[in-house]
């Protein structure tokens, strides 16, 4: 057709429809559309149940609908499309390929399950490099030289016919496609944590496991679960009682709950790295993100699902997620969701909606800290679990090198801005304070004394929150300022100084903000400002340095004795949060209570009711107090008890 200078156009209807590439079918108005529909052979729709993991098909990554038994199904119109299609927005990712036609597959990175087969997915070498990055990326940290050196790490596992640890990827056999994930992803050397847990978790037992963060725990259970579900391929469905018009409900086989949603973005990030060319699509949903968008990604694929509590309770009141089909449960920094009150939420999911029992479904739980309220939490979602503490329960890598330093609040800016121009170039630096109004005024002070700083808190949006962590990764502002929300489970590369510029009042919580650097075998430096005003954990401080064999300063040991005659400080914590008493054991081996603190060769036990340091050793028969100093306790801050029976209250 053609467009005259007054904005007529030459050409019937019918001739401008002919020069357009659309299918010649006879035009079938709105209204008659569904009768058609009814009218023709049925094709493989949304009530078809081969698809891997939900009972319509998905929509790839450009938009378009393909039906899950392996044909592709063009866009409107039946021409081929090598592009993005217009509905490219709708991927939170994005994606790779080339031209469709109607009867090609586009490779998006993601293969497909047909006849009983996994049909692998050819490379993709564009999206390789947005996985796994080039092999001198600094912003992306594989796993360190210090593994190497951890041969003698002390371990304990407890539980009935627990398996040999292995030390390599190959025994006992992986996929062959999760193996060449791995040496993608440039993995040589199995963590401790990953060698007690892959053979664990694909013997099919529950497992409760404890290890220092950032000793690799994700991989530790995505391994183990995508090898399998890439043998078994999906599940069918079950037929839905309530399908209701326009329902398009997913069914998960693997569903990972984390309390945050930087940790559920951080570990479907890593399951898309590991799930790359295989049937198995990684989905994530949580709070504080557009729900439509994660609606439409859900319906792409949603095999395994990373999600945070509220938006999968959410969700799953919509009847857009069922449960049903979950084989494999995981609870992330179980730990954190119930201090942030995720408790009953938790429960609703995993015991009041429609997930399998737990004698039909295997139960993980990974965490750095392991409190009494979450091994008693244990009991109701697991079964005849392995108890696995790799290292010391609640203590810190021996990575990290701590250091401590006596700052008034006063002076704390003027030493902060010594430490960073002594920084070697190339680094990031984790700064955390205590409140969100004091990462605002930090990350402006040092802004305006040329320090190129962002800061994360909890009052920020999702966008905002997203836009601070890419510009820390990347190392365009190598300073982040932060609150307790980016002290857990965070994986952000190249972290090499924590500066605890406000020491948290509990001591896991210090612990897991150290964790931030040091991770994987790397190594790294933690910094933390100290005055009197943090005499409340200045015991648990001393006793995790020594732990980590870290030097303790002399007045820092004079503070403490100070401390000693104030009554016990908060009262004693032999076997609770955190376990510096008997936390890092498996409460079932303590004769009943969670007291003691025996270690491998003899602890130094728990704190006990009153001013003594009780003593370490065996396991308290009596309840919740400190050791009976069997195993050979470490004295006492005080008065010398080694062995008091004490107790939480």
């Amino acid at each position: 057709m053609t467009i005259n200078q007054n904005g007529s156009v030459n050409g019937s209807v019918e001739s401008q429809f002919a020069s357009m590439a659309l299918d010649r079918a006879a035009y079938v108005p709105p209204h008659l559309r569904a009768r058609a529909a009814n009218n023709q052979a049925p094709s493989n729709g949304w009530s078809d149940s081969n698809g891997s993991g939900h009972s319509r098909p998905r929509l790839d990554d450009f938009g378009s609908t393909r039906a899950s038994n392996g044909s592709s199904w063009a866009p409107r119109g039946g021409a081929a499309n090598g592009g993005r299609s217009a509905s490219a927005s709708w991927s939170s990712t994005p994606s790779y390929g080339g031209g469709g036609g109607g009867g090609g597959r586009r490779n998006d990175g993601y293969g497909h399950w047909k006849d009983g087969k996994h049909i692998i997915a050819a490379h993709n070498p564009a999206m390789e490099r947005e996985l796994y990055g080039e092999a001198d990326d600094p912003l992306k940290q594989h796993t360190g030289i210090n593994f190497d050196k951890y041969e003698d790490i002390p371990v304990e596992a407890t539980g009935a016919g627990v398996p040999e640890p292995v030390n390599q990827f190959t025994n006992p056999p992986l996929d062959p496609v999760l193996l060449e994930n791995i040496q993608l992803a440039r993995y040589t050397t199995p963590t401790p944590v990953q060698k007690y847990s892959i053979p664990i978790v694909a013997a099919g037992r529950d497992l409760m496991a404890c290890a220092q963060t950032g000793s690799g725990k994700t991989a530790g259970f995505l391994f183990p679960i995508l090898s399998a579900s890439f043998e078994a391929g999906p599940r069918p469905p079950p037929v839905d009682p309530n399908p209701g018009y326009g329902r398009r409900r997913a069914y998960p086989t693997a569903l990972i709950l984390a309390p945050t949603r930087e940790l559920v973005s951080q570990i479907h990030d890593e399951a898309r790295k590991f799930a790359y060319r295989s049937w198995v699509r990684p989905a994530v949903v949580y709070g504080g993100a557009d729900i439509n968008q994660q609606l439409r990604q859900i319906e792409r694929g949603c095999d395994l699902l990373s999600a945070t509590p509220g938006r999968l309770v959410d969700l799953i009141e919509r009847g857009r997620i069922s449960l049903a089909n979950v084989q494999y449960l995981v609870l992330d920094e179980a730990d954190r969701m119930l201090d942030m009150g995720f408790e009953p939420q938790i429960r609703r999911i995993v015991q009041g909606e429609d997930m399998p029992g737990v004698m039909d479904r295997q139960t993980l739980m990974f965490s750095a800290t392991f409190p009494r309220d979450i091994q008693l939490l244990a009991k109701d979602f697991l079964k005849e679990y392995i108890f696995l503490s790799v290292g010391r329960v609640g203590s810190t890598s021996e990575n990290i090198t701590q250091k401590i330093e006596y700052v008034e609040d006063q002076d704390k800016r003027s030493v902060l801005l010594d430490i960073l121009h002594s920084e070697p170039q190339g680094g990031l630096t984790l700064v955390f304070v205590e409140t969100k109004r004091m990462a605002d005024m930090l990350s402006e002070y040092l802004m305006n004394n040329r320090f190129p700083a962002t800061s994360i808190h909890g009052d920020r949006t999702q966008r905002e929150r997203e836009l601070a962590l890419n510009t820390f990764r990347s190392g365009r502002t190598p300073i982040m300022v932060a609150t307790a929300v980016a002290a857990r489970g965070l994986d952000i590369p190249n972290v090499t100084h924590v500066v605890n510029y406000d020491l948290p009042s509990d001591i896991d919580d210090y612990v897991h903000r150290i964790g931030r650097t040091g991770r994987a075998g790397n190594t790294g430096t933690s910094t933390a400002f100290f005055n009197r005003g943090n005499k409340n954990i200045v015991r648990e401080l001393i006793v995790l340095l020594r732990e980590a064999n870290q030097e303790v300063p002399a007045w820092l040991d004079t503070v403490a004795s100070e401390s000693a005659f104030g009554g016990g400080g908060r009262g004693g914590r032999g076997g609770g949060r955190g376990g510096r008493g008997g936390g890092n054991r498996d409460y079932r081996t303590s004769g009943g209570g969670f007291g003691g603190g025996m270690r491998s060769g003899g602890g130094r036990g728990g704190y006990s009711n009153g001013p003594s340091y009780s003593g370490g050793g065996g396991g308290s028969a009596s309840g919740y107090g400190g050791g009976n100093g069997g195993g050979g306790g470490g004295g006492g801050w005080s008065n010398g008890n080694s062995g008091g029976g004490g107790g939480w209250w």
